[in-house]
């Protein structure tokens, strides 16, 4: 049979778009082979999906550096040496040297070092880089300190968020909202167009804000089919899938890691894991306002967002895409002078001590974080237990 010639440019062309739609599958980002753990139900998709070939790039990025050897715990108080130390105070010569060294090769770029944050007078506050990294370690003592129900006997360092660079590579500012849709989607509610931080969907581009700075309750399912039941809003609907999202993102897991997907509401039917996530939010919530906006004016412009906003913590900033940062690598056990002085990482605090009072005597009380949600998690015992689905070695 003879073809038109005027066939050929058609057939050309949908070969072409074959084959580019194929080279495309190929370079995508969740491309097979891919794995699978039942993690619940049979039947009813309760699997977490694991990609072997990002998990070795993970594994990769989530290595700690070998911690510097410890300090003598006996010796004369920094202060005698060093001036002007407002934090750290009840660190020894020894002890407050090490957390120095450590803090260069966690955070100052290699070509500045100590430079980073010190002038030639080492005493100095001239610098806003000094004055941010008083505050960081304030607040990496409170962490360890106040955030256990989050953090529990893995603590936290500079490193955990930092990664040898000066600024955090995982943060956020305030969105300043989307180029507006057009047609019949015009008015699109900051959404409709791909949000990289909400897995590339079209839910609202902007899903940290209220959350992790504002208090908004996570509650937009209702618990019984009857009118009159939930008065949650489409828009915080949506809000909410954009933020679980991105939580699921920054852990590397599927939602069924903390709920069942047959009943994601239902507290008795999720995992241990949902209460740690629960405080989790909330400790984001804590430092964000009482840590880093706080810090707005310190910062030159350069550092600010588009709406003059400080860089601010979700958990992304932190996890990096693995369920537990650094694969649950305690650093902070090895640094003690990081774990807020009322007791070490690993131990118990001691009997009729108060959190929040040791350690920096300067250092003022940080102000009440915003109210929770007044419903409150069910003890952990109450939820289904499950192993362990990731493996920390690829």
């Amino acid at each position: 049979m003879k073809v038109s010639r005027a066939v050929w440019p058609a057939r050309a062309t949908i070969s072409v778009l074959l084959i580019g739609g194929f080279a495309l599958l190929c370079g995508c980002y969740e491309r097979p082979p891919v794995e699978t753990v039942q993690s619940g139900f049979r039947g009813i998709g309760d699997e977490q999906v694991i990609n072997p070939r990002l998990d070795a790039q993970r594994y990769k990025k989530n290595q700690i550096p070998e911690p510097f050897p410890a300090a003598d715990a006996e010796g004369p108080p920094a202060t005698l040496v060093f001036q002007n130390i407002q934090v750290l105070k009840d660190l020894n010569i020894a002890q407050f040297t090490r957390v120095m060294q450590s803090m260069a090769q966690w955070v100052a770029p290699a070509d500045q070092s100590c430079n980073y944050c010190h002038e030639e007078v080492m005493s100095s506050d001239a610098k806003y880089t000094k004055r941010v990294a008083r505050r960081m370690l304030q607040m990496v003592r409170h962490i360890n300190r106040d955030w256990r129900s989050h953090v529990g006997e893995t603590g936290v360092t500079c490193y955990t968020c930092h990664r040898g660079q000066p600024v955090p590579e995982y943060r956020w500012y305030i969105n300043p909202g989307q180029s507006s849709a057009t047609g019949m989607i015009a008015g699109n509610a900051g959404k409709n167009k791909p949000s990289t931080v909400a897995g590339l969907s079209a839910l609202p581009g902007d899903p940290y804000k209220d959350y992790l700075l504002g208090s908004e309750n996570i509650r937009v399912q209702a618990t019984q089919a009857l009118r009159g039941s939930d008065f949650s809003s489409i828009k915080q609907t949506e809000r909410t899938y954009a933020f679980m999202i991105s939580v699921a993102q920054a852990l590397g897991v599927n939602c069924n890691y903390c709920h069942s997907t047959r009943a994601l509401e239902m507290w008795d039917q999720s995992t241990p894991r949902r209460v740690t996530a629960w405080y989790g939010i909330r400790l984001a919530r804590d430092l964000n306002n009482n840590y880093m906006v706080p810090l707005t004016p310190t910062f030159p412009e350069h550092r600010l967002g588009v709406l003059g906003d400080v860089a601010k913590i979700a958990c992304v900033t932190c996890h990096q895409g693995v369920f537990k940062p650094l694969y649950g690598v305690s650093m902070a056990k090895n640094y003690p002078e990081l774990n807020g002085g009322d007791h070490p990482i690993g131990g118990l605090p001691p009997p009729g001590s108060t959190p929040g009072t040791s350690g920096d005597s300067a250092t003022p009380a940080a102000p009440a974080a915003p109210s929770a949600p007044p419903v409150q998690p069910p003890p952990t015992a109450a939820l289904v237990s499950q192993p362990e689905l990731r493996r920390a070695d690829p």
